[in-house]
């Protein structure tokens, strides 16, 4: 007999108020690195109705108009609409940034201290992080995320593109997926939910993007005539963006990471410097998972690294193959041990974070998109080779 589930994952566009936050949070930390790579930063932003506020901690020899970055960024979004409250020419701008605890400072920096374990750069926080891969996208995602994420950028184009003025930057979308015997079978359900100006009628825009972005975007092998739509099923969604709902830095870490398919550890990306490792070991778990999936290892993988904060080291390594290892997990762990470093210092080096890189992923998912390899070095397949040679 047949094993039939439905797994559902939802994308939110750049407009979406929690998405702003993340990207006005990427944005300052970029706008260090432009300066000073060695800037510590946890920028956190909060945004309801025409307000900005910048929150967290930042040590950086950077000098820069925080609200000229908060402006660019809001504008690159696309809220220059009169119609949105929220708007990138007429805002109220709160910075409240401190610095980094020195207690954390010295816990992370190359260097002895009192009572210090060790003199390498630690971990900058105790946590767990995950990385997963899975043979049924070219991207080695979920389907469910992948498809979500691709309706989400979709949409984004046809809106700045100019073809349809009604279109505005707050947008949600959501794919289910019916999956047999574990592989993508059909599309069961789309969600489609966009702000829209007053002079267009719910209707119209059910027709519109129908046609131009569901039929357009999805696989139409998977599209059935039993595919539900639901495109604006409220009837109205005209007020949005930070007007409709508060946003905050960190609220969208299931569509920035897998979808809910992989699990998560529950730290947040978007305005950490790589020696966070909430956001540079959760890359460098990908780029693992995803390099055994490329290797033909195993066809879904998910990996596990825990750390203590100022230890350099992880505390535990885990690899689930969810029984579709082709050889042993305990000679993958070996495996990877030897190919791979998982101290901080290490993979930063390898996989070249201390660069201002972090906009690029701050929309769309952080992983899966290959559109960029050389900044989204964690994308890039090229230990599969040596992989297979060392569980041969």
């Amino acid at each position: 007999m047949k094993d039939s589930y439905i797994f559902s994952s939802e994308s939110v566009t750049e407009g979406h108020p929690d998405k702003v936050c993340d990207t006005i949070s990427d944005s300052i930390l970029d706008a260090c690195f432009e300066q000073d790579l060695n800037s510590r930063v946890a920028c956190e932003t909060l945004v309801k109705d025409n307000i900005v506020v910048l929150g967290g901690e930042v040590t950086t020899a950077a000098k820069f108009d925080y609200r000229e970055v908060v402006k660019a960024a809001i504008k690159e979004i696309g809220y220059v609409n009169d119609d949105c409250k929220f708007n990138a020419n007429s805002f109220f701008f709160l910075n409240a940034i401190g610095q980094q605890s020195p207690d954390i400072a010295q816990g992370v920096d190359a260097a002895a201290a009192d009572h210090k374990e060790t003199a390498e750069q630690g971990a900058g926080d105790q946590g767990i992080m995950f990385g997963y891969a899975v043979r049924e996208t070219p991207s080695l995602m979920p389907a469910p995320i992948a498809y979500a994420h691709q309706l989400g950028q979709a949409i984004t184009e046809l809106r700045k593109s100019g073809k349809h003025t009604w279109l505005r930057p707050d947008s949600k979308t959501q794919v289910s997926v019916e999956y047999v015997d574990n592989k993508p079978a059909r599309i069961t359900a789309v969600v489609v939910s966009t702000q829209h100006a007053a002079s267009i009628s719910t209707p119209e825009i059910r027709e519109i993007l129908k046609k131009e972005l569901v039929e357009a975007i999805l696989p139409a092998e998977l599209l059935t005539k039993d595919t539900e739509y639901h495109i604006n099923p409220t009837g109205l969604f005209i007020v949005g963006g930070p007007e409709g709902d508060c946003g905050v830095t960190g609220r969208k870490i299931i569509v920035d990471s897998y979808g809910g398919m992989g699990r998560h550890g529950g730290g947040a990306f978007s305005g950490k410097d790589p020696s966070k490792v909430d956001r540079s070991a959760a890359y460098m778990c990908r780029y693992v998972a995803k390099n055994i999936v490329a290797a033909g290892l195993a066809d879904r993988c998910e990996l596990q690294l825990a750390y203590a904060i100022g230890y350099p080291e992880p505390v535990s390594i885990h690899v689930d193959t969810f029984g579709t290892n082709q050889v042993d997990n305990a000679k993958i762990v070996k495996a990877i041990r030897e190919i791979f470093s998982f101290k901080p210092a290490s993979f930063i080096r390898e996989l070249n974070l201390l660069r201002p890189i972090y906009r690029k992923t701050t929309n769309y998912g952080h992983f899966g998109r290959e559109d960029d390899t050389e900044a989204l070095t964690w994308e890039k397949t090229d230990k599969a080779d040596a992989l297979r040679s060392a569980c041969a």
